[in-house]
C-alpha cells in the first residue's frame, strides 16, 4: 500500500519503487514475488480498476481520497487476478489499510462486488477503443497507435491482451564460460528456438539470479537478442553501439565476437556508463569500451570505420509496457516528438559506417511513426545506404517484447 500511494502520489517509477523496497526489507521469495506482482499488477490495471469502482462506489475513483483509491485498487486486483489470496483476506486487509473512519466505505465497495459475482459491466462494443481502453487498462490514445501499427483493428485485443500477460524471462548465456543446455540444466529453463544461445524461464528463480551475480549469464528478451544478432558481429571487428545502457546489446554482441575486436559503447549519460563496465567486467568482456557521447554528434575519430553500427534508438517503449506498466499512462504529446529525434539520432549513427559496413536501426516500440517511417525517412535522404531487412516483434504472434528492427547495409560505390 505505502509503494501504491508513493506512486500515486510522487509519480515514481514502479520499478524503481519496487527495487528500492525489496532492497531494505528481508522477505522470502514467496513473499517478494507477491508484492512485485500487487505494484505491479495493480499498476498495469489501474483503467479497468478505476472502472469497476466506479460501478460499486457512491463516487467515481477520481474522486476519492487516495488511500481509499488505493485499497480499493488493490483489494479487486486480489480478487480478480490472484488465487494465492482468499477473498475474505483480501477484503480484511485492505480494510486495515485505511483510517478506521474510512474502513467501512472500502469494506462495503468490496463485499458488494463479491455479492454480485464480481460482475463487470463493460463498455458496449460499439464504443471501440474506449472499450479496449476499459478491458486492457490501456489508454485510447495508445489504444489507436497500436491498431494502427496492426493494419488489422481485429488483431487489437490479441496484442493487448499480449501486452497485459505476464512475460516470461530470458538469460542470454554467457558462452564464455558455459553452454546454453548447461544453463538450462542449471536454472530448469529451455533453450530458446528463436534465440539458441537463450534460455526462457516463466520467472527470474534465485538459481537464475545467483547465475546472474557470477557472470554466467544475463536478462534479455528474445526479440533484443534476435536484432543484436542481425547485427552480425564477428571475432576481430569494429562494433559501435550508439545508445548502448544498460548494456544488453553491448554483452551480447562481445559474445557474438568470442571478445575479439572492439565495441565501442556509447551512450548521452555518463551517470549510466557504469551499468556497462560492471556488468561487462562480471562477465569477463574485455573488448567494450565506454564513453558519454550524443550520438547526434559522432566522435570524428571513428565516422566511417566500423564494420557494424546498433542504433537502438531512444523510444516510447509501446512494446514493453508488460515488463514497465507505467510506459502506458504516458503523455502521448512526448511521443509525438520522438520520431524527429530519432531521425536525428539515426542520422548520427550512420556516419560511423564504413563502406559496404552494417546499420542497424531498432526500437522496444510498435509506434508505426518511430519505426518504419522512421527508418523510411532515413532511407530517402541517405541514398548511400540500401535495405537489407526489416521486422516487427508482436507479443501476440511471437511470444516475445514488442520491437521493431531495420537492417541497411552502406554501398561501396
Amino acid at each position: 500500500m505505502k509503494s501504491l500511494l508513493a506512486l500515486e502520489r510522487d509519480g515514481r517509477w514502479s520499478n524503481l519503487e519496487v527495487d528500492a523496497q525489496l532492497r531494505g526489507i528481508d522477505l522470502d521469495p514467496a513473499d517478494r514475488a507477491l508484492y512485485t506482482r500487487l505494484v505491479y499488477g495493480v499498476t498495469e490495471r489501474r483503467l479497468t480498476l478505476d472502472w469497476i469502482i466506479g460501478q460499486y462506489a457512491s463516487r467515481g475513483a477520481d474522486a476519492l481520497d487516495m488511500d481509499v483509491r488505493c485499497a480499493l485498487r488493490m483489494g479487486l486486483y486480489q480478487l480478480l487476478w490472484t488465487d494465492r489470496i482468499p477473498e475474505h483476506a483480501a477484503v480484511d486487509e485492505s480494510v486495515r489499510l485505511v483510517p478506521r473512519g474510512k474502513a467501512g466505505y472500502v469494506n462495503a465497495v468490496l463485499r458488494a462486488f463479491l455479492r454480485a459475482g464480481k460482475r463487470i459491466d463493460w463498455p458496449g462494443e460499439s464504443d471501440g477503443l474506449a472499450c479496449c481502453a476499459v478491458r486492457y487498462s490501456v489508454p485510447e490514445p495508445l489504444c489507436a497507435i497500436y491498431r494502427d501499427a496492426l493494419g488489422d483493428p481485429g488483431e487489437l485485443g490479441d496484442l493487448l491482451g499480449a501486452l497485459n500477460r505476464e512475460p516470461h524471462v530470458g538469460l542470454r548465456v554467457n558462452t564464455l564460460r558455459l553452454t546454453p543446455e548447461e544453463a538450462a540444466a542449471r536454472t530448469g529453463g529451455q533453450v530458446s528456438k528463436s534465440a539458441p544461445d537463450l534460455v526462457l524461464l516463466d520467472s527470474l528463480t534465485s538459481d537464475a539470479r545467483a547465475g546472474i551475480a557470477e557472470g554466467l549469464w544475463f536478462v534479455q528478451d528474445e526479440a533484443s537478442r534476435i536484432v543484436s544478432a542481425a547485427v552480425g558481429a564477428k571475432p576481430g571487428e569494429r562494433v559501435i553501439d550508439t545508445c548502448a545502457c544498460p548494456g544488453g546489446k553491448s554483452f551480447s554482441m562481445a559474445l557474438d565476437m568470442h571478445n575479439e575486436g572492439e565495441i565501442f559503447s556509447f551512450d548521452l549519460h555518463a551517470n549510466k556508463l557504469s551499468l556497462i563496465e560492471k556488468g561487462a567486467a562480471k562477465l569477463g568482456l574485455t573488448v567494450i569500451r565506454t564513453a558519454a557521447r550524443d550520438a547526434r554528434e559522432p566522435d570524428p575519430a571513428l565516422v566511417g570505420t566500423a564494420d557494424q553500427v546498433l542504433c537502438d534508438a531512444p523510444c516510447s517503449g509501446l512494446g514493453v509496457i508488460a515488463k514497465k506498466p507505467d510506459i502506458r499512462y504516458k503523455d502521448p504529446v512526448s511521443i509525438e516528438r520522438l520520431p524527429g529525434i530519432q531521425r536525428e539520432i539515426l542520422t548520427g549513427a550512420s556516419r560511423y559506417v564504413k563502406p559496404g559496413g552494417v546499420l542497424v536501426y531498432s526500437t522496444c516500440t510498435l509506434n508505426r511513426a518511430e519505426n518504419e517511417e522512421t527508418a523510411s525517412a532515413f532511407l530517402a535522404a541517405n541514398p548511400a545506404f540500401e535495405p537489407e531487412e526489416s521486422r516487427v516483434f508482436w507479443p501476440h504472434r511471437d511470444g516475445c517484447d514488442g520491437f521493431f528492427m531495420a537492417k541497411m547495409r552502406r554501398k561501396t560505390e
